[in-house]
Formats: structure tokens, C-alpha cells, sequence
């Protein structure tokens, strides 16, 4: 098996046809042909469907992808590490960022990025933690911000800010609380709209909820950040989440949020990376990056509801 055919692989996939990847990669369509039917052989096994309309990728295939991409990814960090100095870091650095997050500190990452080291190419991943956690270990990412749940262990974690969730409603809503706080047994009075039970804020909310002797019950499980809102906003119900992911409809005014107590519910955001893939240079400044952002968007307010660690 060679780079080649993995860089092959990964472009038909990516275009969608052999002749659309031929012409990105300006190889003759024949050989291309060729050398994905030889990676077919060696794996013992079809990746790709061939019809009119294009490629599509097999169950098998799109398994050899992600890896084909880890695996490229890692070839082009080693090549970085050796030819970047750590004065001018430069290159790639894949930064993984759950959705919940991205909304306080991706556009202020970018700019930190784009001012202090103009010649790093940062490439943003917003995705569900499982997602990121799963691309972390397999190298696809170089580095994740993900939330401490006690399963980190095969990553090497640097604590970032402890984050506070509150009851989040519609202004004006009928689950709107009588007072300026709420307690966690009136928050699950309210029909909520949560992730999945595995995703997001969800294990955190409910292992405080058992912990306290609740229940919640009457969820609506939505797993987008978008729909989630819709649903806020149309009224459907309430949600406890940390305040940055709605961030511009607080300032609106179109959505409130309130703090819970008895218990308060809080939880912890770390910078995470593999613990046996070497950082590059530059993914080492991007992580010294995101620690300095975090810190600054806490101490200026911005990252409502965060507390430095």
C-alpha cells in the first residue's frame, strides 16, 4: 500500500467520480483506475460503487477513509514538524470544537490565530464530543476542547474553564420562573428540550439530577444546536445549557436565562490532545492559543457564565 493510492482514494471519494479526481489530481483517469483497483486487491475488498452518476462508497470504504485521512493527516504533520521552527510555526492544525463551545471562542481563536501566527492554517471542526473524542484518538484532529465526563483518560488534558449551565427559556414564555433563580427540581418541572442521553450537556445534567434524588422527565431530545433554538423560540419548552451557544439571542433579548441552585449544575472544559501523537510546533502554539483566548474571554466577561481553572 502506498501514500499515493491513499491520496487517490481520498480525492474520488471527495469529488465524488475518478474523473473529477483525475483532474484534481492530474492523473490520467486510466491509472487512477488502475491504482484503486490494485488498494482494492491488497484490502481484499470493494471500497467503491461505480455508476453513471458517480462513486459511492461502500460500508468498507467509508471505514478506509477515515482512516486514509488520519493517516495523511499524521505524514503531513511529521513533514511540518521537521521544517517548521518553533519561532515562525507553521502549517495545518485540525482544532475540534463541540457545538456548545464554538459560539464563545472559534472567532476569537481565528483572530488570535490569523494576528499572532499569520502562517498557521487553522481548520475549525464543530461537531457532537463523541464525534471529536473519536477523531482525536484516530489523529484526524490534533487537538479537541471537549468536557471532562471521568472519560478522558487516553487523551493528555489541560483544564480550561469551569462552565455554569442555567434554565434558558422564550421571553415571555409560560415556563418562565416566578423568580430570578430556579432550583433544579422547578427546572424539571418544565417540559426540556436536551441532547441525546449520551451527548452534550446531557450525562452532566443527569448525574447532578440523580445525585440530588430527581428525575427529569418530559425531555424532547434534540441534537442540533439550530433545531434546539427553533424550538425555544417556538416555545416548545426550556433547556439547560451554558450560556454560549445562545449567546446572540440572550443579547437580543429573545431568549432568557436563569440560574439554577439546589444544586447548582457546572461543568468542566479541557483542551485535549492524543497521548500518542506528537504536537507539532504549530499545534502547540494554536493549544497555548486557546488556553490565553479562554482566559481573556473569562476575565472580560465574554464567556458568560465561565470560570478560569
Amino acid at each position: 500500500m502506498e501514500l499515493r493510492q491513499l491520496r487517490y482514494f481520498v480525492a474520488i471519494v471527495d469529488q465524488g467520480s475518478l474523473s473529477r479526481a483525475a483532474l484534481v489530481l492530474h492523473v490520467a483517469q486510466p491509472a487512477l483506475t488502475q491504482q484503486l483497483r490494485q488498494l482494492e486487491q491488497e484490502l481484499g475488498g470493494q471500497l467503491l460503487l461505480r455508476s453513471p452518476q458517480g462513486v459511492q462508497s461502500t460500508d468498507a470504504g467509508r471505514v478506509f477513509y477515515e482512516h486514509a485521512q488520519a493517516i495523511l493527516k499524521q505524514v503531513e504533520d511529521a513533514r511540518s514538524a521537521v521544517t517548521q521552527s518553533a519561532e515562525r510555526p507553521s502549517g495545518s492544525v485540525s482544532l475540534g470544537l463541540p457545538q456548545s463551545i464554538s459560539g464563545a471562542l472559534a472567532l476569537p481563536l481565528l483572530n488570535a490565530v490569523r494576528s499572532q501566527y499569520p502562517e498557521i492554517a487553522l481548520q475549525l471542526t464543530e461537531e457532537l464530543t463523541g464525534s471529536l473524542a473519536e477523531q482525536l484518538k484516530s489523529g484526524r484532529l490534533n487537538l479537541a476542547v471537549l468536557f471532562d465526563d471521568g472519560q478522558l483518560t487516553p487523551f493528555s488534558c489541560t483544564a480550561l474553564i469551569e462552565e455554569e449551565l442555567r434554565f434558558i427559556c422564550r421571553s415571555g414564555s409560560a415556563f418562565t420562573p416566578a423568580r430570578a433563580t430556579v432550583s433544579l427540581a422547578q427546572a424539571l418541572q418544565a417540559p426540556l428540550i436536551l441532547p441525546g442521553a449520551r451527548l452534550g450537556v446531557r450525562p452532566r445534567i443527569e448525574a447532578v439530577t440523580r445525585a440530588a434524588g430527581l428525575v427529569t422527565s418530559n425531555v424532547i431530545e434534540i441534537n442540533s444546536i439550530a433545531i434546539l433554538k427553533s424550538a425555544l423560540l417556538a416555545d416548545m419548552g426550556a433547556t439547560i445549557l451554558p450560556v454560549a451557544p445562545v449567546l446572540a439571542e440572550l443579547e437580543q433579548g429573545v431568549l432568557q436565562s436563569y440560574a439554577i441552585h439546589d444544586p447548582a449544575i457546572s461543568r468542566t472544559v479541557a483542551l485535549c490532545a492524543s497521548r500518542n501523537i506528537p504536537l507539532t510546533n504549530a499545534a502547540a502554539a494554536v493549544g497555548k492559543l486557546v488556553r490565553q483566548v479562554s482566559a481573556e474571554l473569562c476575565a472580560s466577561g465574554y464567556w458568560v457564565g465561565a470560570r478560569l481553572l
